[in-house]
């Protein structure tokens, strides 16, 4: 169990990046939603043991991320993907993995090259294994970074924006790729797609400026934006209404739209989705939290 009990954190320069943050995540795929400067990554790197808070308290597996003593417990039990992870160009990718596992204490030769091929093949590289990795597409290298990051069969598993900038069938093999996963660990992927979260995670929490606006199932997250949804076809929205998305069709074009739509000829109420219910919350949600898993 990871413990969050008010955690705030206030760079330099009085850039407030977390106020007074309170979760509760167990095991399972987790996710962690929010735009871009939402204090994700911040809080993720508290989690990671990389940065410290200015108050508050954080713990993982009963470790205190506030002593140094638990931010090293934690790292024993922790896989890290940063948004940007530095790799190698000229390694092959079972050059690097080897120099990861070492950096990680995997010290004997036989259990290092045990590891390495089973995670190779698990994410489908191991043909690709003596390849440089400057060669490598964008989704390759996110799947030799989970690859370094599952070095040492972590409980923790840390993904921040893993599927920025990848094509649609690389993001899906990398979404099922952690589903396959979260039975196993504690996995928290922290992404401003929704809908990385809407197929992967049973459980989330929506960021905005530093603070929880909401947390719980995404089906709870969908029912807040029922009866708020509308399709029109008669003209283009208004400042009145959210526009979510504009479909061409042979008969005209279709608007998805959120609020009221008053003095449109004939709207149809939709079925709202896990993009509807976000993009609600964003609009007019206050600091909410559903019921918390146990």
């Amino acid at each position: 169990m990871i413990d969050i009990e008010n955690l705030s954190k206030t760079y330099r320069g009085g850039v407030k990046a977390l106020s007074d943050i309170n979760l509760k995540i167990g095991t399972g795929m987790f996710g962690l939603v929010g735009p871009n400067g939402a204090g994700k990554t911040t809080l993720m790197r508290i989690l990671a043991g990389l940065l410290r808070p200015t108050s508050g308290r954080a713990t993982a597996f009963g470790h205190d991320l506030a002593t140094y003593a638990g931010r090293q417990g934690v790292k024993m039990n922790l896989g890290y993907l940063p948004q940007d992870l530095g790799l190698y160009p000229n390694l092959n990718a079972y050059e690097f993995l080897d120099y990861m596992a070492i950096l990680k204490g995997i010290t004997d030769g036989n259990e290092r090259r045990r590891q390495i091929n089973d995670l190779l093949d698990q994410v489908r590289l191991a043909e690709h294994a003596k390849r440089r990795l400057k060669t490598y597409s964008g989704g390759m290298k996110r799947r030799i970074g989970i690859a370094q990051a599952l070095l040492g069969s972590p409980r923790l598993l840390i993904v921040d924006e893993p599927t920025s900038g990848l094509d649609p069938e690389e993001r899906v093999r990398f979404r099922n790729l952690l589903s396959d996963m979260a039975s196993e660990r504690t996995i928290i992927l922290s992404t401003h797609i929704v809908e990385d979260i809407s197929q992967s995670c049973t459980d989330l929490a929506v960021m905005r400026e530093g603070r929880v606006l909401f947390r719980g199932a995404p089906s709870d997250l969908i029912e807040r934006a029922r009866g708020h949804v509308w399709l029109l076809t008669d003209r283009r929205p208004d400042d009145r209404l959210t526009l979510v998305s504009t479909l061409h069709l042979q008969s005209g074009v279709q608007y998805r739209v959120l609020g009221d739509p008053v003095g449109y000829s004939a709207p149809m109420s939709a079925e709202p989705s896990l993009e509807d219910g976000y993009m609600w919350l964003m609009q007019n949600g206050a600091a909410t939290q559903a019921s918390i898993p146990a």
